[in-house]
């Protein structure tokens, strides 16, 4: 872990405990943090997303609260509605429907460039149970940012991994378990690490990833949390970020929107974008 990065876990763990801006100025800001937030205040973005997304934008509203930097965030329809600094945002779809989600942030983006820097589309733990196809789901979404490319040149896509649930624990799994039956989210979540690891594999070293899988999986010191079922491996959402297993607590809020904002502030600033001037 970083200096940057364990100096900003601190912060965290004071502003879950606190609760107060007040509070975690006293205690001193991550400086690295209110930097970049400077950066994403001046992008235009546009990001598509359900509940999950929600969360995790709730969570950089909180962090823009507490650094003092004036963020804005607005829910808009389409991403040529997005204006010159800022963060757009649609609720795309339906849950359960992944391949409807990627028709409705294909559609927000209509036939002309839309002008804004980044895009980026989150499914949600719904999008991917069981009975879901990781390879087929994943070529669709490729093609998808594909096509999305080619009419909007220059933007930047930000990639981003499928949210997990929390693996069911307690006697109810034992038993299940014993009868040879899987507790709930172990294959779920393998399925979602299958469409992960194709969708890293596909863009790590040639576009920006928000890996909020590894996020909601790995605790602050650095263990990953995992359930196994019939030999097979996968991460799960830790419980300590999760009230109900499946989305984000105030903890889990604040973790994905810091990694959001470190990924977003990284993205190169571009001369200019669809005959749009970046900031």
């Amino acid at each position: 872990m970083s200096r940057t990065q364990a100096v900003t876990s601190t912060i965290l763990a004071v502003a879950t405990a606190v609760g107060t801006a007040a509070n975690v100025r006293a205690a001193g800001f991550d400086a690295g943090l209110r930097a970049e937030l400077e950066r994403v205040a001046q992008r235009s973005i546009f990001f598509g997303h359900q509940s999950v997304g929600n969360n995790v934008l709730d969570g950089v509203k909180q962090l823009a609260t507490m650094a003092g930097v004036p963020v804005r965030i607005a829910e808009t329809k389409t991403a040529s509605a997005v204006g010159p600094a800022t963060l757009g945002h649609a609720w795309v779809g339906e849950n359960r429907y992944p391949l409807r989600k990627l028709q409705d942030f294909e559609q927000a983006f209509g036939q002309q460039p839309a002008g804004v820097e980044i895009a980026l589309v989150k499914f949600c733990y719904t999008d991917i149970t069981s009975e879901t196809d990781p390879k087929a789901l994943f070529a669709q979404y490729r093609a998808t940012v594909e096509s999305l490319r080619r009419k909007n040149p220059g933007m930047t896509f930000v990639h981003v991994t499928a949210p997990l649930t929390h693996v069911q624990g307690g006697p109810k799994a034992f038993v299940k378990r014993l009868l040879g039956r899987a507790p709930y989210g172990t294959i779920e979540n393998a399925r979602r690490e299958e469409y992960n690891a194709l969708l890293r594999q596909a863009y790590q070293g040639r576009d920006p990833i928000f890996d909020l899988a590894r996020v909601e999986s790995t605790a602050s010191d650095g263990t990953v949390v995992t359930a196994e079922w019939n030999g097979s491996v996968a991460p799960a959402l830790l419980l300590a970020y999760t009230d109900d297993g499946h989305h984000l607590n105030a903890a889990g809020r604040l973790r994905a929107a810091r990694e959001l904002i470190s990924v977003l502030a990284a993205v190169p600033a571009r001369a200019k974008v669809a005959g749009r001037s970046s900031r």
